[in-house]
């Protein structure tokens, strides 16, 4: 499998040798400042609530969760779990059942 990997290797190599030669200038990279716009909104008032936007105001703004389509409560269960598991969302295992629950509430089948 090695030997088969070697000359593509090497051609691909010799190809890129030519780009590295006509290259007048070094890449520089620059930093970039974004600013957001403010956001003072909170979700609406209910139980749950104040979970929701104590957690996940943090990384989304109201808009931004208002604007998901309506799930059933295991769907946005799943979406907590992947907010807190895969994104390493700091929500506390003790706010997750009111999370999930209000935004069932607020954005669940009608």
């Amino acid at each position: 499998m090695m030997r088969m990997r070697l000359p593509v290797l090497l051609v691909a190599v010799a190809a890129t040798v030519p780009l590295w030669s006509d290259a007048k200038t070094a890449l520089v990279l620059k930093s970039v400042t974004v600013t957001l716009p403010a956001s003072t909104a909170m979700f609406p008032p209910g139980p749950g609530a104040e979970a929701a936007n104590g957690n996940c105001l943090a990384c989304h703004s109201v808009g931004m969760v208002m604007n998901q389509p309506p799930m059933p409560k295991a769907a946005w269960a799943a979406e907590v779990a992947k907010m807190r598991n895969v994104y390493k969302a700091p929500v506390a295992e003790t706010d997750v059942a009111a999370i999930v629950d209000y935004l069932t509430s607020i954005k669940g089948p009608k």
